[in-house]
């Protein structure tokens, strides 16, 4: 498998900290840069994301740890998905409900 860039500079700062070049402070900092940057999306996408992991709002909500209530809400915007829901559903719409299990 190939490495990214930015996989294979990650593994060298972690070299760097655990030589002691690099400060815990620092690394946390460099990690922070590294995290994926969150796709936020629209009523439609999530009833999309939903269906096409063949889910009812009920089940769907039992993956993500929330009520159905703030699915429904969330498929017809009365609320916008944030905090760990939405790093939730970055992971289902890139990997499945199957990452969550």
């Amino acid at each position: 498998m190939d490495k990214s860039i930015l996989d294979t500079i990650h593994e060298s700062v972690q070299e760097l900290h655990d030589a002691g070049v690099m400060k815990d402070v620092t690394l946390r900092e460099f990690d922070a840069l590294c995290l994926p940057q969150l796709e936020t999306y629209t009523p439609a996408q999530i009833k999309r994301i939903r269906q096409k992991n063949r889910a009812s709002q009920a089940v769907f909500a039992a993956y993500l740890n929330i009520s159905p209530s703030t699915v429904q809400k969330w498929e017809i915007g009365g609320k916008k998905p944030n905090g760990p829901s939405l790093k939730l559903l970055n992971l289902v719409d890139k990997k499945g409900l199957e990452a969550l299990v």
